[in-house]
This record gives structure tokens, sequence and C-alpha cells, in this order.
């Protein structure tokens, strides 16, 4: 039978910004307080001397019951984070109109309740709202997540970065010497860059690099890796690739970029590139030797006229 509570004991139950929630053995509900009144939407007494399952559905009840077993067997308080489980009771946000998250991140304290013989007879369930904290750590980490994009992204083109990319190159030059797969590196650079640049303007040219960046996007795959190297060179590594299969890569993107038409305001461009390629191999002892060895064939493909692509020796 319930008992009526001092008034001092009801002003303070409620006015705490806190759920409390008494449940005995039976996980029948003994004190429902008013923070879960205006959070729930189920008033104290409807709920009180009712097993409070029913009245939450989202609650798992075989997870839940095992949560408050060493509570009640071994009068131990359990804790339940909100990085653990973003919620017992599915609230909605308490700041629906500042806040970014639909529901209520929650923080559970069970507390064990004794009787005189030192026997536990009730839990305190103690629901704390973590809302605030919970999206502050989501912005935090989306801020690191943007600043990890930035540090390796070139902003101009969306491809890696030069620093990023030679990072990832010599990982796969060590993965290649253990793995002894095929691999191929291709540098690449704009035919006669400069001369865009001076005609057109540097806004020009930024938007042929980024026309090419484009091109070179859509003839990889996912897993090759693909870097702005610096100005108007670009470097891709294709794992698991051969020459053979290297050049028809390279002359993917020679052709489509000989036939692709840059617009810059009233200015129609065409552009071409120049490719070298190098197939690792054993006699390359540091990533910078085989990168070098692609770079020669570039230069050798710019000597021989351009716009065509080269081994290297």
């Amino acid at each position: 039978m319930a008992v009526d509570k001092p008034a001092w004991q009801n002003a303070l139950l409620n006015s705490i910004e806190v759920g409390i929630v008494v449940v005995d053995t039976n996980f029948q509900v003994e004190e429902f307080n008013q923070f879960m009144e205006n959070h729930s939407g189920v008033q104290a007494s409807d709920i009180i001397g009712k097993p409070i399952f029913p009245f939450f559905e989202e609650i798992d009840q075989a997870w839940f019951e095992n949560k408050c077993q060493p509570v009640f067997s071994m009068n131990t308080p359990v804790f339940v984070i909100w990085e653990q489980r973003q919620y017992l009771f599915k609230f909605g946000s308490s700041r629906p109109i500042t806040s970014s998250s639909d529901y209520m991140y929650q923080n559970i304290t069970i507390l064990p309740i004794c009787a005189n013989n030192g026997q536990v007879e009730r839990i305190c369930i103690l629901v704390y709202d973590m809302t605030d904290q919970a999206m502050s750590k989501a912005r935090v980490d989306k801020l690191n997540d943007e600043l990890k994009v930035i540090s390796r992204v070139d902003g101009l083109t969306g491809l890696y970065n030069r620093r990023y990319w030679q990072e990832r190159f010599e990982r796969e030059f060590k993965l290649t010497i253990r793995n002894n797969k095929p691999i191929s590196v291709l540098m690449l650079d704009i035919d006669h860059f400069k001369a865009v640049n001076d005609t057109h303007g540097h806004q020009a040219g930024d938007k042929v690099i980024q026309s090419l960046a484009m091109l070179i996007r859509k003839a990889t795959r996912e897993t090759d890796i693909c870097g702005r190297y610096g100005g108007e060179e670009f470097a891709i590594l294709l794992p698991d690739t051969n020459t053979e299969t290297a050049k028809i890569v390279a002359e993917r993107i020679r052709k489509v970029s000989e036939r692709y038409m840059v617009k810059h305001d009233s200015i129609e461009m065409h552009f071409t590139v120049s490719i070298g390629i190098a197939e690792f191999s054993p006699e390359y002892k540091r990533p910078l030797v085989w990168l070098e060895a692609a770079d020669q064939a570039l230069y050798k493909a710019k000597e021989n006229g351009r716009n065509q692509v080269i081994f290297a020796e």
C-alpha cells in the first residue's frame, strides 16, 4: 500500500532535474518523479503499482533485468553511460529547437535500496540528461574528421595532396616488397600549362586542373591512389596493376583529356597530358627511385612531342 510522503519530500523529488524511478523486485513502479512525467508523458498516478515495461516498450527487458541482477543480488550499483547505450527511456530532446539530436542521450545509475533486514527489495533508477555533452562531443569529433580530411586533401582538386600521397606511396612500396604483387605508378603533367595561365589567367588554369582531376577520378578505381603532386602535375598509384594494364588506364586518361572541353566564362579550352609509367621492380631500392623512374618517363613523353604515354626504362 502506498504511503503518503511528506510535502518536502515530494517537492524535492519533483524539483530535481534528474529522472527518478523506483521499482521493486518484480519491476513494479513505486516512485515516478516530475522529471519522468514531463519527458515521458506518463503520469505517476497511471504507472505506480504497475510493471514498468509495458509503458516503455523501447526498454530491452531481458537486457535490463540482467543489468539489474547484481544490484539486487550483490547490493552493487550499476552504471550505463550514453556512449554504451544512447538511452534507456526514449525521450525526445529536451531542447528540440536548439539541439541537433532527436532524442535525449542519458546516463543511467541503478542503485540498490535495502530493507531493514539488509535485503535489496527495491532499486532506484536515476536518469541524467546528457544530450548537451553528447552533442558537444559529436561536434568535436566532426571537426576532427574535417581537419583530418583537410590535412590529406588538395583544396583545389579534391584529390590527395602531395604530402599524404607520398605517405601512401611509401606505405605501398613497403607492402609491395613483402607481397611481390604487380603495382604501377603514373606521373601526369598538363601540356603547355603555362600558356593557359598566361593567355587566359590563373582562374582558367585552375579550371583546367580541376577538370583533369575530375577525369582522373572517373578513369580510376576506388582502390587507386590519386594525388595532385604539385602545380599541374598529378601522380596515380595503381595497386595490382602491371605495365600493360597501367597503359590502358593512362591512355584512357590521355584520350578523354584530349577530347574534353573546359569552359571558363566565355572561353572554351582544350588541353592534353603527357604521362610516364613505371611498374615496380626490385631494382628500385627506395620509393623515390621508383617515382623518379616514372617522372623521367614523363619528361621523355614531353621531349618526344607531348600528348603521349611513355614507359620507364
